[in-house]
């Protein structure tokens, strides 16, 4: 069974920096592709960035292009989520997902598995 863990969010006031972690435990987590998703109470799930197993092919949502790097060690099964210049629309519960294939994917339909997730709070 592969398991997920996030941590890292907190309250942090904008214009401030967080960096999520998800560790992965139980699968081949080098040969996978690994997302990050956000959703904000009454509001749709988001996507947030993806990167392929190999970390040369990360992909960002337009709402976070240029202040989020969504990064991995496989060494060890690790993804992070350095998040710069926070906004408070960044507040949202954030989790990470782990994908069916090696490549980047947008959709939550294509990752097998998620984390349970971690607050992320940015107040004006």
């Amino acid at each position: 069974q592969v398991r997920l863990v996030e941590s890292g969010g907190g309250l942090v006031q904008a214009g401030g920096s967080l960096r999520l972690s998800c560790v992965v435990s139980g699968g081949t987590f080098s040969s996978y592709g690994m997302g990050w998703f956000r959703q904000a109470p009454g509001k749709d799930r988001e996507f947030v960035a993806a990167i392929n197993w190999s970390a040369d092919s990360p992909y960002y949502a337009d709402s976070v292009k240029g202040r989020f790097t969504i990064s991995r060690d496989n060494a060890q099964n690790t993804v992070y989520l350095q998040m710069n210049s926070l906004k408070p629309e960044d507040t949202a519960i954030y989790f990470c997902a782990f994908a069916r294939g090696g490549s980047y994917y947008l959709f939550l339909e294509s990752y097998a598995y998620r984390g349970q997730g971690t607050q992320v709070t940015v107040s004006s």
